[in-house]
């Protein structure tokens, strides 16, 4: 699973308000092998371009969605839509910032074909969007778009609210795939 993107420098976020925009990328490329091959070198213009898609009016499906503004990132019901359309499953939205153990299970339990996206922040707001790409023994392996690296998540760390992703160490939301009936 580490080899299938060229995570580094190449899929960092272009812009410090781009982070659940890049995820949803992310999300896109591992799904599309010619899509893949086509946005490595044009991954920010890619990202921006969800961005403005993200935080408009309107969701990835055309359908009216509740207004955010775009200095403040990437609503989770935007990501959430964008990643339901993407993999054609339903994702749902959950609040996990006082429930992290079970969050981190969640989390674990829920990844698979499909990656799940942890908002992240500080210890009174998310600020930052990851994507959760496999669980292992060794924690989580999650792509976090400040860096465009993998990073390894821990469980301790996780329960802990140790994270170091993106700078922000406390998890805040998980958009995942919903369960069968579940939306």
């Amino acid at each position: 699973m580490r080899a299938d993107l060229p995570f580094g420098p190449a899929l960092r976020q272009p812009d410090q308000r781009s982070c659940g925009a890049a995820c949803v990328v992310v999300a896109r490329m591992r799904r599309s092998h010619p899509l893949r091959s086509r946005l490595v070198g044009g991954f920010s213009a890619e990202v921006l371009s969800a961005h403005r898609v993200l935080t408009s009016a309107t969701d990835v499906a055309g359908r009216p969605q509740l207004p955010w503004p775009r200095a403040l990132g990437t609503p989770p019901w935007a990501v959430a839509r964008a990643l339901a359309v993407s993999a054609a499953v339903p994702y749902r939205t959950a609040l996990v910032r006082w429930s992290r153990g079970s969050a981190y299970d969640s989390a674990a339990a829920a990844v698979g074909e499909h990656p799940v996206a942890l908002y992240v922040g500080s210890a009174t707001l998310p600020r930052h969007v990851v994507l959760v790409l496999a669980a292992g023994v060794d924690g989580l392996d999650v792509y976090d778009p400040a860096d465009g690296r993998l990073h390894t998540v821990t469980r301790r760390d996780f329960e802990q609210a140790r994270l170091r992703l993106g700078g922000w160490p406390h998890p805040w939301f998980l958009v995942h795939p919903s369960p069968a009936g579940h939306a």
